[in-house]
C-alpha cells in the first residue's frame, strides 16, 4: 500500500470517526436535538396557515426550505470552523508533518462533514413525514432520488466554499463573521415566506446564492406539482437549479485546493505558538 492509498484509508477511518462522536458526544447531541426541537416546533406552529394560492400548508412548504438552508449554512459555517480550531490546535500542522497528511486531513473533515449533513437531513425528515403525511415527497422513491441528487450537488457547492473560507480566517472567533452573511441570505432566499413577496431586485441578488437554488431544488423534490405557483415564473427550474450549484461547486473546487494549499505552506510552529498566546491572552 502507497502512501497516498493510506492517507485517503485513514482520513476515510477519520471521518467515520468524528461523524459518530457528533451523535455520541454530549455536547454535540444535545446541540443537535436542541436545532430539531425548534425546527420541527417552527414548521408545527406553521401548519395552519396555508400557502399563498394554494391549500399547502405552509409549514409543510417551509420544510425543504429550511432543510437546504441547514446544508448552506452547516457547509459554509462547518467546513470553515473546522478548518479554523485546527489550526489554532496544532491539528494541521501535525497533518503537514505526515506523508499525505493534508489529503488524509481534509478527506477526514469531508467524509465526517458530509455523514453529519445527510444524517441531519434523515433526522429532520423524519418527524416532518410523520407531521404531514403524504403532502411531503408525494411521489415515494422518485421524490426521494430527486432530493439526493439536490442534496449531493447541495454538499459540492457549499463545502468547498466553507473550507476555501475557512483557510482565510485567523482565529476560530472570526468564523462568525461567515455566519452573519449566511444569516443574511437566508432571509432573502424564500426559505420562510414565497421569494415572491420580495422586491425583484431582491429576488435577483438571492438568485446569485446556492442557498436558494438549493431551497428551490429541495422544494421541487418534497413538495406536491401545486406548489409551484409560489415559485419565480411558477416553475421548479431543474436546469437553472442543476446549473448554480454546478458552477457553485467547480469555484469552490478550483479555489479551495489553492487557497489551502497557501495555507498548509504557512503552518508552523512558531505560528502555532502565537495563536496559542493570543487565545491565552483572551481567557486571562
Amino acid at each position: 500500500m502507497n502512501a497516498k492509498t493510506a492517507a485517503l484509508r485513514s482520513g476515510l477511518a477519520r471521518g467515520w470517526i468524528e461523524f459518530k462522536q457528533t451523535w455520541t458526544n454530549s455536547e454535540d447531541l444535545i446541540g443537535q436535538v436542541v436545532f430539531l426541537v425548534l425546527l420541527v416546533g417552527t414548521v408545527f406552529f406553521m401548519r395552519n396557515a396555508t400557502l399563498p394560492g394554494t391549500s399547502l400548508s405552509l409549514g409543510a412548504a417551509t420544510v425543504p426550505g429550511l432543510l437546504g438552508a441547514g446544508i448552506v449554512f452547516n457547509g459554509l459555517t462547518g467546513a470553515a470552523g473546522y478548518l479554523a480550531v485546527d489550526r489554532e490546535d496544532g491539528t494541521l500542522l501535525r497533518a503537514k508533518a505526515t506523508p499525505h497528511g493534508m489529503l488524509g486531513y481534509l478527506t477526514g473533515k469531508t467524509v465526517g462533514l458530509s455523514l453529519t449533513q445527510v444524517s441531519g437531513v434523515v433526522v429532520t425528515l423524519i418527524p416532518c413525514l410523520f407531521l404531514y403525511g403524504s403532502t411531503l415527497a408525494p411521489d415515494g422513491a422518485w421524490s426521494y432520488l430527486n432530493l439526493l441528487w439536490v442534496l449531493a450537488l447541495g454538499l459540492f457547492a457549499t463545502m468547498p466554499i466553507g473550507a476555501a473560507l475557512g483557510s482565510l480566517t485567523t482565529s476560530a472567533r472570526s468564523t462568525g463573521l461567515i455566519a452573519l452573511p449566511v444569516m443574511g441570505l437566508g432571509a432573502i432566499s424564500g426559505i420562510f415566506y414565497p421569494i415572491t413577496a420580495l422586491p425583484e431586485w431582491v429576488q435577483g441578488v438571492a438568485q446569485v446564492f446556492p442557498m436558494y437554488w438549493l431551497g428551490l431544488g429541495m422544494r421541487s423534490a418534497l413538495l406536491p406539482d401545486s406548489a409551484v405557483v409560489a415559485e419565480i415564473g411558477q416553475s421548479w427550474r431543474p436546469l437553472p437549479t442543476l446549473g448554480v450549484l454546478v458552477a457553485w461547486s467547480v469555484i469552490g473546487l478550483a479555489l479551495a485546493p489553492v487557497l489551502l494549499r497557501r495555507m498548509a505552506r504557512r503552518e508552523a510552529g512558531s505560528s502555532v505558538a502565537q495563536r496559542r498566546e493570543k487565545a491565552m491572552q483572551r481567557v486571562g
